[in-house]
């Protein structure tokens, strides 16, 4: 029997991709972690900024692969809150590396589409090595700095891992807070009626929740060290067509929104391109933003208004 570990247990993709699997594959073993207490069976309070804590979970069991989820999120959670972020993205990756340098599991790094910083082509895998970005926040850094930690530890240890470019991923089971996805943030606010603000010279590649945890189980499945991949939606929209599908959805008006032309520090336009990821791994995204606002708009109905939502039953969103 595999034994499997997912770092970042209860975060949004996290906690999707765990159901996914326990789904999937009933065989597998799969443990989950994170610094919060819970009660999911296999579940362990660890933070990964303690080595001590990391060293006591890997040494009383025997794990094969791990998923590594955990980490800060967001550019101004990163700017705002710099210290637990440097600490967990940065020393806590660092830690797990080196614990893989020991037990020799292999292992799925979840990093972000932020590494492109704002290169104004088509963001394909080779970019960040081909030529030089300067990433736009410390949130961005702190990723691109996880991928040469992992890239060197390769070399050094031969270490197996593959990187995971994240793009824009939204849909039931991220719960509202300021740090989090640009969909999560307007479909709150407008179910809320709260002002919110549209940057209206942005874009990006918009990537649904299920779809993004398909796409870790194909990496795993089809494993193969060294490799980077995007997994990006098929979906490339600016930022006022979003918002006002999900307020057309909500038959709300648009006297709650902002518009502003642009955010500083914050990259104009994200288009990538996931056809690697389709070449070599079969991703294929299914849900489009329409469909994908629509989800989410039922869960957070029924999390925040109807308060009727049951986390065992998450996956009954995307039927």
């Amino acid at each position: 029997m595999k034994n499997l570990l997912i770092t970042g247990a209860l975060g949004n993709i996290g906690y999707i991709l765990f159901k996914k699997l326990q789904k999937k594959y009933p065989e597998l073993n799969i443990y989950l972690i994170d610094k919060d207490h819970d009660f999911e069976k296999n579940y362990y309070r660890c933070d990964i900024n303690s080595y001590y804590q990391l060293e006591s979970f890997f040494e009383n069991k025997k794990i094969d692969f791990v998923f590594h989820l955990a980490g800060e999120f967001g550019r101004w959670n990163g700017e705002e809150y710099f210290d637990n972020m440097w600490r967990t993205n940065v020393i806590g990756t660092k830690n797990l590396i080196k614990i893989q340098e020991r037990f020799f599991f292999k292992m799925i790094f979840a990093s972000s589409s932020e590494v492109y910083g704002d290169y104004p082509g088509l963001m394909l895998e080779n970019v960040v090595t081909d030529k030089f970005i300067r990433p736009m926040n410390d949130y961005a850094t702190s990723k691109l700095v996880n991928e040469i930690q992992i890239l060197n530890s390769a070399d050094m240890f031969n270490t197996q891992t593959v990187r995971v470019r994240i793009f824009n991923t939204y849909g039931p089971g991220e719960y509202f807070n300021n740090y989090r996805s640009v969909v999560c943030r307007f479909v709150y606010s407008a179910l809320h009626d709260l002002n919110y603000t549209v940057y209206l010279n942005h874009k990006r590649t918009s990537t649904f929740i299920s779809d993004m945890a398909d796409g870790l189980i194909n990496v795993f499945e089809q494993f193969n060290p060294g490799q980077v991949y995007n997994l990006a939606g098929n979906d490339y929209h600016d930022i006022k067509e979003l918002s006002d599908l999900i307020l057309s959805k909500l038959n709300k008006s648009d006297s709650i929104v902002n518009y502003v032309k642009e955010e500083k520090f914050t990259t104009l336009n994200k288009q990538t391109s996931n056809q690697k990821a389709k070449d070599e791994i079969d991703f294929s995204p299914k849900v489009e933003l329409e469909e994908g606002i629509e989800k989410t708009i039922r869960w957070m109905k029924d999390v925040y208004i109807n308060k009727v939502f049951d986390r065992e039953k998450i996956l009954d969103y995307f039927e």
